[in-house]
């Protein structure tokens, strides 16, 4: 069960990874409250956990392109 309305705005911010660290996407709500937090390799398991797994393939494809640091909003 998802505790956020999913008729609102999201925003996603892909960040950099450095050295060993790998790159990561933040998906924040329209308050800017982090929902989730995953590597870009992976986002399965923390986008299931919000009730978006359907919704997995759109966000994915929204970050390839985007760049680092830049944050991109979202209809959901």
């Amino acid at each position: 069960m998802h505790w956020f309305n999913r008729e609102s705005e999201m925003y996603v911010i892909k960040v950099k990874g450095v050295a060993k660290i790998p790159d990561y996407v933040q998906l924040r709500d329209d308050h800017f409250t982090l929902l989730a937090y995953f590597r870009v390799d992976r986002p399965d398991k923390s986008l299931e956990k919000i009730g978006l797994a359907d919704k997995v393939g759109y966000i994915m494809e929204a970050v390839k392109d985007l760049p680092f640091g830049q944050i991109l909003k979202l209809d959901i």
